[in-house]
């Protein structure tokens, strides 16, 4: 198949590395550009643990002159591949929980009890669901420190726009509900929406394809599991 890659780098061309390997044609359109918020505010601390629900706040952090005394912390961590990062970033005591949000509150619950230190949730600038609100009402202090953004771009590259105007992509991931409704509005000002919901549109998760589903998409797959290996071996099956 020819596919569509629209999540931000550097996770687009890993992604697209994956498919190529299973015999896939890959375009990437990075439709979400990953800024780190150098100056973000922690807060005094001492914290009892840190959550991190994406690759991108470790790769904030890096830069971040208060970088050195949070190692030391557990990290929650949404999937492997992100706590995979938290240990390479230098994090030592590292679990990974499901793959969204609300499995990631369950993991805390089950392996954390509320204390008097907060918990430090490295965040992006949207979020999808609200994490520190259900771990608040349960007795949780949680401080929410935004340390990246997702800036959007508002067109496609020319190879894509062509591909799509063509009928020549036969799918196309989607990994952020942010990411889905920048694809609807990049096919809008390009006059090619209807091409753009044609394909089959393989989403992480029934949340994800929303905006796609309200735009008109038909062929929507959703991944058993909130994550990129389950994505991979949905497309597997229908290849």
């Amino acid at each position: 198949m020819r596919l569509l890659v629209t999540r931000p780098e550097p996770d687009a061309e890993r992604t697209a590395a994956a498919l190529r390997s299973r015999g896939h044609q890959v375009e990437i359109a990075a439709l979400l550009r990953i800024e780190s918020v150098a100056d973000a505010e922690l807060g005094p601390g001492p914290w009892s643990a840190l959550v991190v629900t994406s690759a991108n706040a470790l790769r904030a952090l890096e830069s971040h002159q208060r970088r050195a005394e949070l190692l030391g912390l557990r990290v929650f961590a949404v999937g492997r591949r992100t706590a995979a990062a938290a240990r390479a970033a230098g994090f030592l005591d590292v679990m990974a929980a499901g793959g969204d949000v609300q499995e990631l509150a369950q993991h805390i619950r089950r392996e954390e009890r509320p204390g008097r230190d907060p918990l430090l949730y490295l965040a992006g600038q949207d979020r999808s669901g609200d994490l520190a609100g259900e771990l608040a009402a349960e007795g949780w202090i949680v401080v929410t420190a935004v340390v990246y953004r997702a800036v959007q771009t508002d067109r496609f590259p020319p190879p894509v726009t062509a591909a799509l105007a063509a009928g020549q992509i036969d799918g196309v991931l989607h990994f952020s509900g942010r990411s889905a409704q920048a694809y609807i509005d990049c096919a809008r000002a390009a006059l090619l929406l209807d091409q753009a919901l044609a394909p089959s549109h393989y989403c992480v998760s029934h949340q994800i394809a929303q905006p796609l589903a309200a735009a008109g998409a038909k062929n929507l797959r959703i991944a058993a599991r909130p994550e990129e290996t389950a994505l991979l071996a949905l497309i597997d099956s229908e290849g």
